[in-house]
């Protein structure tokens, strides 16, 4: 039987037929030949052992932040990955000596509501620019990528006059608010998934009376979780770390209404000798610990999205 979709005048080939049927190129070949895993056992060994190296110096500062939370005062910065002295105390005075739980409270209903706010803002832009046909398409597109190219330090006085005009200073509004409006990186990452989304299923859809928002909410949201879940990630794990917007916007306030990374900030001076402090960074040490514990439980529970992204991308090249 013919892989076609037959047309009036028109013998059009299957997509997946035609992908299956085309030889692969050499290039492809190449780069397969290349990152395929090596057939003999020394290749093997040699590939575990880069892999084992590499993975140990990704894990030095976690390794070392944790050795350096169970230290006394004394021993925090001699670069042990073993304590000569363990004091698990620090983990039960860190909460009598810092507003933590606050902090990280501030942080996760602040770094939620920016993630989703993005995340779906940028899913709606990125459908109407992969579906929809428009005189001026492209140019508008091109508009959205060339604000990437604005450095930071040019909009941040504006945004920040913005803000104060409106009279959300020294509130969570500015530091989720904007996402509102999506974000140009997040629009092309959801658009390139969404060109991949065969066009029949929306032509079909249409047929049965579907509405615009009916083809992005039951069609191609369904079907673009991976990369919805993908941009929620970016965008949590970016807010979460977003020491600068915390630092301009919620400064003026009481230390409870800190983020996590201000709150570090904040505790680095409160024991800093030169203020006036002790040199309790075995504190700071276990509070840095504690506020990852969240992005590293999120992140192990969204890899297989990753993958399965990665995955949908590489069926499409």
């Amino acid at each position: 039987m013919s892989a076609t979709l037959q047309t009036p005048g028109v013998s059009r080939p299957v997509p997946e037929a035609a992908a299956a049927a085309a030889p692969s190129t050499p290039h492809r070949s190449r780069w397969r030949r290349a990152f395929s895993q090596p057939k003999t056992l020394a290749g093997r060994v040699v590939l575990a052992l880069a892999l084992i190296l590499f993975s140990l110096l990704f894990l030095y500062p976690f390794a070392w932040l944790l050795a350096a939370s169970f230290k006394p005062r004394g021993e925090v910065f001699d670069n042990a990955l073993i304590p000569r002295t363990f004091v698990p105390e620090n983990y039960v005075e860190v909460w009598n000596q810092l507003p933590l739980l606050s902090w990280m409270w501030n942080s996760v209903a602040i770094a939620f509501l920016a993630a989703t706010a993005v995340a779906i803002s940028s899913s709606i832009v990125a459908f109407g620019f992969a579906y929809f046909r428009f005189p001026g398409r492209g140019v508008l597109f091109g508009l959205v990528l060339a604000t990437m190219m604005l450095p930071g330090a040019v909009t941040m006085i504006p945004i920040y006059l913005i803000w104060k005009e409106t009279g959300f200073l020294g509130t969570w509004v500015p530091l989720w608010g904007m996402n509102l409006f999506g974000s140009a990186f997040y629009i092309f990452l959801q658009r390139q998934f969404y060109l991949g989304l065969p066009r029949e299923l929306f032509e079909a859809a249409r047929l049965d009376g579907a509405s615009n928002w009916g083809l992005f909410w039951r069609i191609a949201m369904p079907l673009s979780i991976p990369s919805f879940v993908i941009v929620f990630l970016f965008e949590f794990q970016a807010s979460w770390n977003n020491l600068q917007a915390a630092l301009i916007y919620l400064n003026a306030g009481g230390v409870e209404d800190f983020t996590a990374p201000l709150g570090i900030a904040y505790a680095m001076t409160k024991y800093s000798p030169t203020a006036g402090g002790q040199g309790d960074y075995q504190y700071v040490m276990v509070a840095s610990l504690l506020v990852t514990l969240p992005m590293l439980i999120l992140f192990a529970f969204g890899q297989r999205y990753f993958i399965e992204g990665v995955a949908t991308q590489g069926r499409k090249g």
